[in-house]
């Protein structure tokens, strides 16, 4: 890695681990395992009786070949934009690699997606085809078919689509996609993902095969311990995340590619969830902060029914200690764990540490966590507890991590240094640029039909994120700069952090900061319904109304603690006045939240602006 001299540095760049690809396209990962290795269990589906079932790399080609030609048959030509809208499934990956190997270009959709929000989609994209799950998707697709002419196909998988495929493609030569495959280059279109619309309708990212050969082929370089088996368990994945955001689309190539066994999860349910994670007992996941949240707060809660709160607070203090031990130890700013301190770690394992490996399916040691900072206090539990979490960094244009932590080199609350073949540059006002082989050519131009550059000649990115670059090249994210909260006093506020530990706390589903050319910072609080019903059983108040308990003192009590902690991250200046507990969350459904969860603030503030006007009322804290 190289560091510029100054202090701190305001570019650091790492070289790549691997050459770029220059021939060849992602259509060829599953014919290239086949040959390789075909008895290789690259996927493993799940039999309706729970069981799971490994698919060897051979039989996972024939079925993307004989799914090409399907497409092949039904009229699709190469560059065709095919729409897929499904949760997370079997049938969405293969669809993914046949619809490649056909010359295609895939379009996600996420399957909670409005009428209006599909139809923006495969408009602009000018999807030719859609592949829904449900009946119920393909009923609201089916209401907008007028406005969509050029649309012409619509499958279901629930209704046998792969069989249709397969069958109307039986009489097209292997050849024909043969010849398919050797149309495509590195260069060529992939995918068109949507980003998330906090602000305005989405915008198509136009990824193509080189950028995710640059992302997956580093990604796997720089993680051996996670996509190769360093133990006797084969490395193995369960995705639950949507493969409609570029997250888990990138893992999933990434398996395939490296051929780790991959599961998928439809079902976030934390039942469902909880089950699939048994069952298939994955090495390693895929996940966002909240999940690792809700795995902790669902222990602590657990713990307080058993009334051994105090033993587990004790067990989650000793944990983080021992993970900013070990942290520094790596890092040569200290020794390492005591003696004392291994004790008291191997008292609390099999009482705490465990069960909360269990929860993950009882075989995790690494989790990959993006879309939003974890932060170091939950980062040192699990690191204490026996699960390294890679915290990673990237937008959807970078075809998703940019930064990641690097093996046995964490920095605790940082979202680690840049992955190989990437730089990262500070602008003079603290935006982050990036720049590799991994970032996008471009938005999607309807009228075009093509990607318009939207990357400045010296291919810097600019991302509208805010962060700094520490000594060692690791960066830590701090904001949105279109989030910048600046007060009529003027102090610049960046909300992030106050609002990201908030939404660690078990009480608190949302949290949205207000200051905005106001005297003073307030927030908007919602609850999270599985922590106030703990809340509410522990302290047998289930038949208070909601309406009557946003207003609770002890609920307020609770919820002034966690804000007093929150503002502690910041001056006083910055630090949260007062708070009001809303009776409704803010959800996608609301349309107070992306498909991604992420924070529609107009919309927020629009919609509850009475309640922002009364906590500028009266004197302030």
């Amino acid at each position: 890695m190289t560091v510029a001299p100054t202090q701190p540095p305001h570019e650091v760049s790492v070289p790549p681990l691997v050459p770029p690809v220059t021939s060849g396209s992602l259509a060829d990962i599953p014919f290239d395992n086949a040959r390789e290795a075909p008895a290789d269990p690259v996927l493993s589906r799940k039999s309706p009786d729970g069981t799971w079932s490994d698919v060897p790399a051979a039989d996972f080609a024939a079925e993307v070949l004989a799914v090409a030609k399907g497409l092949v048959a039904e009229g699709l030509r190469p560059g065709d934009r095919l729409a897929i809208m499904a949760r997370t499934t079997y049938e969405w990956t293969l669809l993914d690699f046949a619809a490649w190997a056909a010359g295609l270009v895939t379009v996600p959709v996420y399957p909670t997606s409005s009428a209006f929000q599909a139809r923006w989609i495969l408009q602009d994209s000018g999807a030719v085809a859609c592949a829904v799950e449900s009946m119920d998707q393909a009923r609201l697709i089916s209401a907008e078919r007028t406005r969509m002419p050029g649309l012409r196909h619509l499958w279901v998988f629930d209704n046998g689509a792969v069989g249709t495929l397969r069958q109307a493609g039986a009489r097209i030569p292997d050849e024909v996609i043969t010849a398919r495959r050797a149309g495509l280059s590195p260069d060529a279109i992939a995918t068109l993902i949507y980003t998330s619309g906090t602000t305005g309708r989405p915008k198509g990212c136009a990824l193509t095969h080189a950028n995710f050969f640059a992302e997956v082929d580093n990604a796997v370089g720089l993680l051996h311990p996670v996509f190769k088996s360093v133990s006797k368990d084969p490395a193995s994945t369960l995705l639950f995340l949507p493969l409609s955001h570029v997250f888990g689309r990138m893992v999933a190539i990434g398996c395939l590619r490296a051929r780790v066994r991959l599961g998928h999860a439809p079902s976030i349910r934390t039942e469902d969830l909880l089950a699939d994670l048994a069952g298939f007992r994955p090495t390693f996941l895929l996940a966002i902060p909240y999940v690792l949240e809700k795995v902790f707060n669902t222990g602590r809660a657990t713990a307080e029914r058993m009334g051994r709160a105090a033993s587990f607070d004790r067990a989650a203090t000793v944990a983080r200690r021992y993970g900013e031990a070990v942290e520094a130890a790596q890092h040569g700013t200290g020794p390492g764990p005591s003696l004392g301190l291994r004790a008291a770690r191997a008292l609390y394992d099999p009482l705490v540490y465990r069960r909360i490996r269990a929860a993950l399916g009882g075989r995790v040691r690494y989790v990959i966590c993006g879309g939003s900072p974890l932060g170091r206090r939950l980062a040192a539990f699990y690191a204490g507890a026996g699960i390294e979490v890679f915290e990673g960094y990237g937008l959807t244009e970078t075809t998703a991590a940019s930064t990641v932590t690097p093996p046995l080199r964490p920095k605790l609350g940082t979202v680690g240094r840049p992955l190989p073949g990437t730089a990262v540059r500070i602008a003079g006002d603290g935006e982050v640029l990036l720049r590799g082989g991994h970032v996008f050519g471009g938005y999607w131009d309807a009228q075009a039909g093509a990607a318009v550059p939207a990357v400045a000649g010296d291919g810097w990115l600019a991302t509208g994120d805010l962060g700094a670059l520490d000594e060692d090249g690791y960066l830590t994210i701090t904001g949105r700069k279109k989030d910048l909260i600046i007060t009529s006093g003027g102090k610049n506020v960046t909300p992030a952090p106050l609002e990201d530990w908030l939404r660690a706390h078990p009480l608190v589903s949302q949290c949205m900061v207000v200051g905005d050319d106001r005297p003073y910072v307030t927030a908007l609080i919602t609850l999270e319904p599985e922590g106030l019903a703990h809340w509410r059983r522990m302290r047998k108040k289930e038949d208070v109304p909601l309406r009557d308990l946003v207003t609770d003192e002890e609920l307020t009590a609770a919820l002034q603690r966690a804000v007093d902690e929150a503002n502690r991250l910041v001056s006083r200046a910055e630090s949260i006045r007062r708070f009001r507990v809303l009776t409704t969350d803010f959800t996608e459904e609301s349309g107070h939240l992306t498909p991604s969860l992420k924070l529609k603030r107009a919309a927020v503030t629009r919609d509850f602006a009475a309640e922002i006007e009364a906590l500028y009322a009266g004197p302030r804290r």
